[in-house]
């Protein structure tokens, strides 16, 4: 393992296709997998808010999480985006080996 990392990022269903395709393209993930609908209850400026969102389920390495928010920031419509890293500890080798061909290092 070359310190694959599993990001869950939400967003409007409408703008999730376009998130996704721009990481894989510009080789920021391996993969991201698009769960349509989600629906998200949180806490915003104070209030309870609820929400349908779509979860990317964004497979990189962690040496391209820098260069992911970066660009998270430029095309994700929210200011506050969710990010969230998680290490992957173990998995298929070949598929983890699979994910660090598919990003460029950073």
């Amino acid at each position: 393992m070359a310190g694959e990392r599993v990001c869950l990022v939400t967003a409007p269903a409408e703008r999730a296709d376009d998130i996704a395709r721009v990481l894989v393209q510009e080789r920021l993930a391996a993969c991201v997998n698009i769960v349509p609908s989600v629906r998200s209850v949180y806490r915003w400026e104070g209030e309870v808010q609820q929400g349908e969102e779509a979860l990317l389920v964004v497979k990189t390495t962690a040496d391209r999480l820098v260069a992911l928010d970066a660009r998270l920031a430029d095309v994700h419509p929210y200011d506050t985006y969710e990010l969230v890293a998680l290490e992957v500890t173990g998995g298929n080798a070949a598929y983890l080996a699979w994910i660090g061909a598919g990003v460029t290092p950073g």
